[in-house]
């Protein structure tokens, strides 16, 4: 978990309302549980998303207050072990086991207090015997032999993992309300960029590596993989007929809004694409055109590497059959070391493959960050035309000639 920098003062206030929010919100618990006569009181707590890429998409727990035993413990599957052999290189290619993990409620809950993110928590109504029978699923899930699975972003992560846990034990008893907004159609590439629209360069990072895959519309099954749309299924989810859950309630507000970002990332790419086009055309800046270019063509074609890795070598389901490699060539970076006269015919390929690439945008076989690479496109396919004209253009004498 990150941390953020505070004054002493801003800290002494974070304690103080933690004392009052636990005070408050134990008063409340309690008497619930005395209102009901229950020994166990569930929840599901959803937290707010936060200013870092790894919390840009909120977290999830199941909150058990046991009144008779006078424990008050939060189960989620969000946990890995930072520290184990090869990390990195599992993390990488998506064989790093996550696993269900337990805290008390106060660890979990001043976590959240230093990252100024917001918590709801909303109490489950069910009867003793259902809540027993949850508890019992999830200590069972605390063993050696049942912990640990193998994260899946869109498929398989702490959210759908607590969603799957409350229709496998209630069952068909259970139906969960609607995640999205009824009659609302969105794809997992949609509602990934609205939730990193104060990142732009990781949102660019991830709509380059994750494939055609983010592009599916979900079902209301499947929205339930963020946070926030668990929530909503579980606010409108109905058990044995009757409200499977109490309305949300804030036990922690949000901290200061994220600002709006700028655009950084199109003025790079306009920037850059400048170079490669003017240095092309205008005299005197031949060779610093030709250079721009070679980098251009060398950039692409290592994150189109990295784009078939991710692809073919890595169990990330989210990056397969990613056609950002039509544009991106992994072969782009032997080009600057082959003879201009045979450039010809590769060029035309990859001016080819850069419209199939655009044409499967438009018709949403997978979608580009279009609005952030265009001027990169437009770089790409202004190099490979001026590769095939001067690859089938006598040339007596060119000072942008390259030296390879």
């Amino acid at each position: 978990m990150g941390f953020i920098k505070t004054s002493k003062l801003t800290i002494l206030k974070m304690g103080i309302l933690t004392i009052i929010y636990l005070f408050l919100f134990g008063m409340v618990g309690q008497a619930q549980t005395d209102s009901t006569s229950q020994p166990l009181r569930i929840s599901l707590l959803t937290v707010g998303v936060g200013d870092e890429i790894y919390a840009s998409f909120g977290h999830t727990g199941i909150r058990i207050v046991d009144s008779a035993a006078g424990t008050d413990k939060v189960y989620n599957w969000g946990t890995f072990d930072g520290f184990q052999e090869n990390f990195e290189l599992k993390f990488m290619r998506g064989k790093l086991l996550y696993y269900c993990s337990v805290e008390s409620f106060l660890n979990f809950y001043q976590t959240y207090v230093r990252e100024q993110r917001r918590i709801q928590e909303q109490v489950l109504q069910v009867p003793p015997a259902i809540a027993a029978k949850l508890r019992h699923f999830l200590e069972e899930n605390l063993s050696e032999e049942n912990r640990y699975y193998k994260y899946d972003f869109l498929f398989d992560n702490c959210a759908t993992r607590q969603r799957d846990v409350f229709q496998a034990e209630l069952g068909k008893d259970l139906k969960f309300g609607e995640a999205l907004p009824q009659g609302t159609k969105l794809s997992f590439r949609s509602i990934v960029n609205q939730y990193l629209a104060s990142l732009p360069w990781e949102r660019l990072g991830i709509n380059l590596l994750l494939g055609s895959k983010l592009d599916k519309t979900m079902s209301n099954t499947e929205a339930m993989f963020l946070p926030d749309m668990l929530r909503n299924a579980v606010a409108g989810a109905k058990y044995s007929g009757g409200q499977f859950a109490a309305p949300a309630v804030e036990l922690l507000p949000a901290g200061p809004a994220i600002p709006a970002p700028g655009h950084s990332v199109l003025w790079v790419m306009l920037g850059f694409a400048a170079v490669v086009i003017l240095g092309a055309v205008l005299p005197g800046f031949n060779i610093i055109g030709v250079i721009a270019r070679d980098v251009l063509l060398v950039g692409t074609s290592l994150l189109g590497g990295l784009m078939l890795f991710m692809w073919l070598g890595t169990d990330h389901k989210a990056c397969s059959d990613n056609f950002n490699v039509l544009w991106a060539l992994p072969t782009n970076m032997i080009i600057p070391f082959v003879k201009r006269q045979k450039r010809s015919r590769y060029a035309l390929v990859a001016i080819f493959l850069i419209i199939l690439a655009l044409a499967f945008h438009f018709i949403g076989v997978q979608r580009m960050p279009l609005g952030d690479i265009w001027p990169l496109l437009l770089a790409l396919l202004f190099s490979f035309g001026m590769m095939y004209k001067q690859a089938t253009t006598e040339i007596v004498y060119d000072p942008s000639a390259d030296h390879h």
